[in-house]
């Protein structure tokens, strides 16, 4: 049995669809959704939560209705419904968007948390990245298009398989039977601390090997110039100059960046590393993937070090070994003046972020908020004069 029920709001009419529409009711169902639909030319939703098949005829109904308002998309379509428009090309001729299962993260360990979402496990074999922005469809399409290409490209990452409904948000879902981070790992051994940032590293490498082609990611360079022309306005002028042009100097490479490599992005699973959270991949110099790098490790916990504790899990100095041997594992040296150097690099570099993200991000503690402008600054001014390159 077909029904309908509408509501109408400003200049939105939403008519929800119940039951079948087949070659046996096609008609009559056209005439409902007609009458209903007579002389109004706003939006046209059709609510396909309730409809459990559609036929050829019904399709039909559906074409027709489409031509006589150009606006009208289909929402919360089921899975078999879905399959049923996408085979029959209707997903290109219209905006049609499938029902989300629904989940619950109520007591569910958080496993991370970016800019964008909060990472939880679900059971032992699932996690999910709950998006904070409640409209985050197209950033949740976006990573699993960001993902797909990675993984293609022979980046090893989970590729989210779902997409669901969490409250009023939405969330991607991965498989990772039994996964654990490597924060996790080195919670609980931090003898481990050298050896899993030795295989970071190496992730690292394969990443920053895949090089792209222009245009195909965000250029990375072109966000930091930014960063260091606001910066300049707030340095000594020759030190504001000079940041300036050492970052329009670094070269413009296309390598694949993840733009948030930290040791709860990594994921072992069955003794396989795999990276998560792939929202941020973007291109450009090496050298920027290490300053945000040394962000999650030093630049964040400048003034409280144990902001990085709270952030990662692990303890400031414990952070501090897994950046070194990062550094000595990548880059192959031992040398201490020569890692320093490159520290010194990727600190410039996070420190022109850190300073404009602290002037434009309001925070309740204005006394917190002058400290970090001011130790950005001070570092800033010492560093930057001594050094004559960001890259490497």
């Amino acid at each position: 049995m077909f029904q309908i029920t509408t509501q109408q709001e400003d200049n939105t009419l939403k008519i929800a669809l119940s039951g079948r529409i087949d070659s046996a009711n096609a008609a009559d169902a056209e005439k409902a959704i007609t009458a209903e639909t007579e002389g109004f030319d706003g939006e046209l939703i059709l609510d396909a939560a309730g409809l459990e098949y559609i036929s050829s005829a019904g399709l039909r109904v559906i074409l027709r209705l489409k031509k006589a308002n150009k606006s009208t998309r289909i929402i919360n379509a089921s899975t078999d419904v879905y399959e049923i428009f996408d085979m029959t090309g209707f997903t290109e001729m219209m905006e049609i968007s499938k029902a989300y299962r629904e989940i619950s993260i109520d007591g569910c360990e958080v496993i991370g948390e970016g800019a964008n979402g909060v990472v939880y496990r679900i059971d032992p074999d699932t996690i999910v990245k709950v998006y904070k922005n409640r409209d985050a469809l197209s950033e949740i399409q976006n990573e699993r298009e960001l993902a797909r290409k990675a993984f293609v490209m022979g980046i090893p990452t989970a590729i989210p398989y779902d997409v669901v409904r969490v409250g009023e948000l939405y969330g991607s879902v991965f498989e990772l039977l039994n996964a654990k981070s490597f924060a996790k790992l080195m919670i609980a051994d931090p003898s481990l601390t050298e050896t899993l940032a030795k295989e970071s590293a190496e992730i690292l490498k394969t990443i920053h090997a895949t090089v792209l082609q222009p245009g195909e990611l965000p250029d990375k360079k072109a966000e930091a110039l930014v960063w260091a022309e606001f910066c300049r306005d707030h340095l000594p002028d020759e030190v504001g100059e000079k940041l300036v042009r050492l970052m329009q100097e670094i070269p413009d490479t296309r390598n694949m960046l993840h733009g948030d490599f930290h040791i709860k992005n990594i994921m072992r699973q069955n003794n396989e590393n795999l990276l998560i959270d792939m929202d941020t991949l973007s291109m450009g110099h090496p050298v920027f993937e290490f300053a945000a790098i040394y962000l999650a490790y030093a630049g964040f916990s400048c003034i409280d070090h144990n902001n990085v504790k709270e952030f990662l899990g692990i303890p400031y100095e414990q952070a501090q070994r897994f950046l070194k041997a990062t550094l000595q594992a990548y880059f192959g040296t031992e040398d201490e003046a020569r890692l320093q150097e490159l520290e010194n690099k990727a600190a410039i570099i996070g420190y022109a972020r850190i300073l404009r993200r602290t002037f434009r991000k309001a925070k309740e503690n204005e006394e917190y908020k002058a400290k970090m402008i001011e130790y950005c600054k001070k570092t800033l001014c010492s560093l930057v004069p001594q050094t004559e390159s960001l890259y490497f």
